[in-house]
């Protein structure tokens, strides 16, 4: 025998289940508030948060420089060629031609020999 009452007795002490604790009964009716539904809709109904944003947004008012925006968009676009915007190509302005009516009548005689 080994101290007390054995290996067994120290054991079953440990392994002793706790008194259940003095509580409510979750499966009873009594004391529940019966929630309106309505109410419940109200609670859960999404809130459009679009005038406080929009005030918050113009409130503070501090434009950048355009050099300064360009080089933010530039550090954060991405290397790939499809992530690069299209090179801007300055539309060319149709010249008009320097010579008048009258200058191409007086070359058709100089060169056909047309009266």
């Amino acid at each position: 025998q080994r101290g007390r009452a054995g290996p067994r007795a120290a054991g079953a002490a440990r392994r002793k289940k706790r008194a259940p604790e003095p509580g409510r009964n979750k499966a009873t009716v009594k004391g529940r508030v019966v929630k309106s539904a309505i109410e419940e809709y109200h609670k859960k109904k999404p809130v459009n948060h679009l005038r406080e944003n929009l005030q918050y947004m113009l409130k503070g008012r501090l434009v950048a420089d355009k050099a300064v925006t360009e080089q933010v968009l530039a550090q954060n676009r991405g290397r790939k060629s499809k992530d690069q915007p299209p090179e801007k190509t300055e539309k060319k302005k149709p010249e008009g031609t320097v010579f008048t009516e009258e200058d191409f009548r007086k070359f058709e005689r100089e060169y056909f020999g047309i009266p």
